[in-house]
C-alpha cells in the first residue's frame, strides 16, 4: 500500500515508523528538513520537503498514486491539514484523514460537509484521548479497557499483584478455572518487561504481569476475584493541566459525579477556564507538581487524580505524589512511548498516548474493509481488531484448532446476534460474526488475509 504522511512531527514520525514495519510504501512531506532527516535517520521512508498544502509538494509526492493521505502536520493553524486532505483526494489519493483541533468540526452536520469535501476520516486525537480517560475513571480496576457491542464483551487489562490468586498459575490451570465457571473470561496476552507473550498452556504468571483478558459482561465479577480487584467507585476527580485533554474531561465528568477540580499552572488560561467550564467544576490556579500544594487542595479527599499537563515527566511524577497521599486511582497522559513502561512500574494505574490511539484509528485503513476499528492498549504493541466475518472467507471453512491460525495472534470472543461467547478450538466461525482478535503487529497482515 502507498501512504503519504504529510507532517514529520511526533504523530506523523511514529505513523511512518508503525506503518513502514508492514512493508507500505511510505513516503512523508514537511516544511522542516530537521524533522525529516531526524526521521530519515531510523526509518525507511522517503521524503519530501515543502509545504503539504502546496499542489506543487503533493504531486512530487506522488499523490495521486496514493491509496492513503494521513494530514498530520504540527502547525499550530489545522487548516493546513484539512486543505492538504482536500487537494489529495481532489488529485487521485483513494482515501484521505486529516487531524484536527476544533471540536466543531466533528458534529454531525459538519462532518457530512467535510466527507462532501473528500475527507475520508477527521480525528481529534486530543478529543479521543479524553473519552478514554473518563471511560478508564468508570472501569477503575483495569489499567486500559475495550467494549465490544455495548460491552456483551470487554477487554480489559489488569496488573498482577500479591493479593491475586492468579499468580504461579499456568494457562492450563486458569483456563480449568475459566471452564468450570463456564468459561466466561479468556486470558488473551500477557505483557512482560518489553515482551508481549501470547500465552501457552504452560505459561505461568508472574508478579506485576499486565495481563490482557476478554471476558463476557457476567464474568467481569467473578473475574475480579481471581484478579484480587476491586472497582473503586469514583465521585471526585482532581485533574492537573487546563490542557484541551484537561478541558474535555472536567467537562464530561461534570456531567456524571459530583465534584471536579482542575488544577492549572497559567493564570490567564485558568480565567478562561472558570468562564467555559460548568459550575461545579473548580478551577484553582496552582503549581500542581508541588505535594504541598496538593495537600492544601485536599488531595486526599479525591478519589482520582488525572494529569494531563503537557509534560509526560509531570505527569508521571505527580500521580506518583498523589498515590502515596491516598489516591486510588491516577491515569496519566504520557506521550513519550519509552516512558509507559516507567510510569507503569512507578505505580501510576492507566497510562494515555495520543500517539498509539491516533495509530489505531489509522491503521484501521490499512486493512480490508471488514475491520470496524483497531486499537492499541495500554502497555503493548500488540493490536486488538474487531472483524465482521464475510461470507465464504477462509475463517469460517473449519474450526480454530484445524485453521493455522498465526501463533502471534488469537481470537478471543465473538458476538453472533445477540449472543456472545468466548472462543476455543472447536469454535466454527459463521458469516456476519463479529470477531474479536488480539495480535502482535508481525501476525497482522496474516490475520486479515483469514477474513479476506
Amino acid at each position: 500500500m502507498k501512504i503519504v504522511i504529510a507532517g514529520a512531527g511526533e504523530v506523523g514520525s511514529h505513523l511512518a515508523k508503525m506503518l513502514s514495519n508492514e512493508a507500505n510504501d511510505i513516503t512523508v512531506i514537511d516544511s522542516d528538513q530537521k524533522r525529516l532527516d531526524a526521521l530519515r535517520a531510523h526509518t525507511d521512508v522517503v521524503t519530501v520537503e515543502g509545504n503539504p498544502s502546496a499542489i506543487c509538494t503533493l504531486r512530487e509526492a506522488q499523490v495521486e498514486h496514493a491509496d492513503l493521505f494521513i494530514a498530520v502536520h504540527p502547525s499550530v493553524s489545522q487548516d493546513v491539514n484539512i486543505v492538504s486532505a482536500m487537494l489529495a483526494k481532489k488529485l487521485g489519493c483513494q482515501k484521505a484523514t486529516a487531524r484536527i483541533n476544533n471540536e466543531e468540526y466533528l458534529s454531525y452536520e459538519n462532518k457530512y460537509l467535510f466527507t462532501e469535501m473528500g475527507i475520508d476520516l477527521m480525528f481529534y486525537p486530543e478529543k479521543i484521548a479524553a473519552g478514554e480517560i473518563v471511560e478508564l475513571l468508570k472501569r477503575s480496576a483495569s489499567a486500559d479497557s475495550l467494549d465490544f457491542a455495548r460491552g456483551k464483551l470487554q477487554i480489559a487489562v489488569f496488573k498482577l499483584e500479591e493479593e491475586s490468586a492468579m499468580l504461579g498459575m499456568n494457562m492450563a490451570e486458569f483456563s480449568a478455572i475459566a471452564a468450570a465457571d463456564g468459561l466466561k473470561f479468556r486470558v488473551v496476552a500477557i505483557s512482560r518487561s518489553d515482551q508481549t507473550i501470547i500465552p501457552k498452556f504452560d505459561t505461568k504468571f508472574k508478579y506485576h504481569d499486565l495481563v490482557f483478558i476478554i471476558s463476557k459482561r457476567e464474568g467481569m465479577d467473578m473475574l475480579m476475584k481471581y484478579l484480587g480487584k476491586k472497582n473503586v467507585e469514583v465521585d471526585r476527580v482532581m485533574i492537573l493541566g487546563g490542557s484541551p485533554i484537561g478541558e474535555m474531561v472536567a467537562k464530561q465528568l461534570s456531567k456524571q459525579i459530583d465534584s471536579v477540580k482542575l488544577i492549572e499552572m497559567n493564570k490567564e488560561k485558568c480565567l478562561d477556564l472558570s468562564e467555559k467550564l460548568p459550575g461545579n467544576v473548580i478551577v484553582v490556579n496552582g503549581d500542581g507538581r508541588n505535594s504541598d500544594m496538593l495537600i492544601e487542595e485536599n488531595i486526599r479527599e479525591y478519589d482520582a487524580f488525572v494529569a494531563v499537563t503537557n509534560s509526560s515527566e509531570t505527569n508521571i511524577l505527580a500521580c506518583v505524589a498523589a498515590k502515596s497521599l491516598g489516591v486510588g486511582r491516577t491515569i496519566a497522559e504520557v506521550e513519550n512511548i519509552e516512558y509507559i513502561r516507567l510510569a507503569e512500574s512507578m505505580g501510576v494505574d492507566a497510562v494515555i498516548n495520543k500517539k498509539l490511539i491516533t495509530a489505531g484509528r489509522l491503521f484501521k485503513f490499512t486493512l480490508s474493509n471488514k475491520v470496524r476499528f483497531v486499537k492499541y492498549m495500554s502497555g503493548t504493541n500488540a493490536e486488538v481488531l474487531e472483524y465482521i466475518v464475510a461470507p465464504d472467507t477462509a475463517i469460517t471453512k473449519r474450526p480454530l484448532k484445524d485453521m493455522g491460525f498465526p501463533a502471534d495472534a488469537i481470537i478471543g470472543g465473538i458476538i453472533r446476534g445477540n449472543e456472545s461467547f468466548i472462543a476455543v478450538g472447536d469454535t466454527h466461525i459463521q458469516a456476519y460474526d463479529r470477531v474479536a482478535v488480539f495480535a502482535l503487529p508481525q501476525a497482522v497482515k496474516e490475520v486479515d488475509k483469514f477474513f479476506k
